[in-house]
């Protein structure tokens, strides 16, 4: 699904029309290339986020913490920037995703808040996100992430996103007890429907994308589990190491591959003088 509400303008640097600034998107184009990656970095989010809290000893909190310190970092090299640059946006896309799934297994694990209530509650957050950012910037769409608050909003989506889609996967596969592959496969399918909708269908373009990327978390999420988790618990028992260590292997070659091609970057499009 491509979000395409708002298409990028045609203008190069050297044919821009007088008196209008340039914008550069500061999120890649949306792809078949963006939503593979997508799924591995939340794959990576849900193996990757169980491996350090196993290894480092640092317990729950203390993951938490570290991981939401490198993102930060990360995320202030990405505000810097003046472009999309895919190693920088999927690194912070990756962390996001390790945070995310921290926040989320917090409020379950730490302080005992029930799958139901952490859901209902990101997904309460993520709506009040998205109105201030509809009511101040008057889109969504992710053609336009080329201010400092647009992306701040963006930023702050995607991580409620990842968040919820922790929540709600966990939900899914353990309190409706239907296992890491049945909610693969029923995630996967409800993907398949928004597909529908949106392009048989005619369903909103950005509200097909947004939707399409919270059930990619839970997606990516139950595949990992499926992947890492022990026979017993219903997972094939590959382990956090394997399983993290190829999907970062894979997203790590597709990122390469983008940053030489640049087949996932737009045109820039001209700042007009409302949007201005």
């Amino acid at each position: 699904m491509t979000d395409t509400s708002e298409t990028p303008g045609a203008y190069a640097p050297s044919e821009a029309a007088p008196g209008r600034q340039l914008r550069w998107n500061k999120v890649p184009e949306v792809t078949a290339y963006f939503w593979i990656i997508k799924v591995l970095c939340t794959t990576v989010g849900e193996t990757a986020a169980d491996l350090l809290n196993e290894k480092l000893g640092l317990g729950l909190t203390g993951v938490s913490l570290l991981m939401s310190a490198f993102l930060a970092v990360v995320l202030v090299v990405q505000f810097r920037t003046k472009a999309y640059r895919p190693g920088v946006y999927w690194l912070a896309v990756a962390l996001i995703s390790v945070v995310g799934t921290l926040i989320s297994d917090n409020l379950t694990d730490n302080l005992g808040v029930p799958l139901e209530a952490s859901t209902a509650t990101f997904a309460v957050a993520l709506a009040v996100v998205f109105v201030v950012w509809h009511r101040r910037e008057r889109t969504l769409s992710i053609h336009s992430i080329d201010t400092t608050p647009r992306e701040v909003y963006y930023w702050l989506a995607v991580l409620l996103t990842f968040a919820l889609g922790t929540a709600a996967g966990d939900l899914v596969a353990e309190k409706m007890a239907l296992g890491y592959w049945v909610s693969a496969v029923l995630f996967a399918l409800a993907i398949a429907a928004v597909a529908v909708a949106h392009f048989a269908l005619g369903l909103n373009a950005v509200l097909s994308f947004w939707i399409a990327y919270i059930l990619t978390r839970p997606l990516g999420a139950s595949i990992g589990d499926y992947l890492s988790q022990p026979t017993g618990d219903g997972g094939l028992g590959i382990g956090t190491v394997i399983t993290s260590v190829l999907f970062l292997a894979v997203i790590l070659g597709l990122v390469i591959h983008l940053s030489v091609t640049r087949r996932d970057v737009e045109e820039s499009a001209p700042l007009t003088p409302r949007e201005g």
